[in-house]
């Protein structure tokens, strides 16, 4: 249970918000609310800056703002994919304010949707005999890593050593070796 009432939770976030906004520091220090709690009930609020003038101020707390798109549940994004899609740009801009959303975190959502609808790529993600394929490519381009870079030493011990022997040929002969 949360000892401050909505109410009061929507008042400090309007004070925070609009033309004359207050600082969550001055807040803080004046109704004795941690400025961690204000913070947290600012960007629970969804607040979104509106487009008209009659508008300014205005407190927008959507039901679902409260949430990150990223809790949303697979059938609620589908809902608002198929939703948007029928929507002018007027419409659509208020249904991603009202809903909290940014139309990035759409547009993701309808190629993930999309892509569920494609039985090769649902098939090839889903199959255990596919994970273990990804799986042994990985291994694979790993060792094929190790052993260019094998390679890639060996060619310079190669090149070192006739170097070497190219500088040093006379002294080695005269030593025995």
């Amino acid at each position: 249970m949360s000892k401050y009432t909505e109410g009061f939770r929507l008042q400090m976030v309007r004070r925070m918000t609009g033309p004359s906004a207050c600082s969550q520091a001055a807040l803080a220090e004046e109704t004795g609310v941690p400025q961690s709690t204000l913070s947290r009930w600012l960007n629970g609020a969804g607040k979104v800056p509106r487009m008209s003038e009659k508008d300014k101020g205005a407190i927008v707390v959507p039901e679902v703002a409260a949430r990150r798109p990223e809790d949303w549940s697979a059938s609620e994004r589908l809902q608002a994919v198929v939703k948007a899609a029928g929507m002018s740009e007027a419409e659509l801009g208020a249904f991603l304010r009202a809903s909290g959303l940014h139309e990035a975190d759409l547009k993701a959502w309808r190629e993930a949707a999309l892509q569920g609808l494609d039985d090769r790529s649902t098939a090839r993600e889903s199959s255990p005999a596919s994970k273990r394929v990804r799986e042994l490519e990985r291994e694979l381009a790993r060792k094929e890593k190790a052993l260019a870079e094998a390679a890639a030493l060996l060619v310079l011990a190669k090149k070192s050593r006739a170097l070497l022997e190219g500088e040093g040929g006379s002294t080695r002969k005269k030593s025995g070796r």
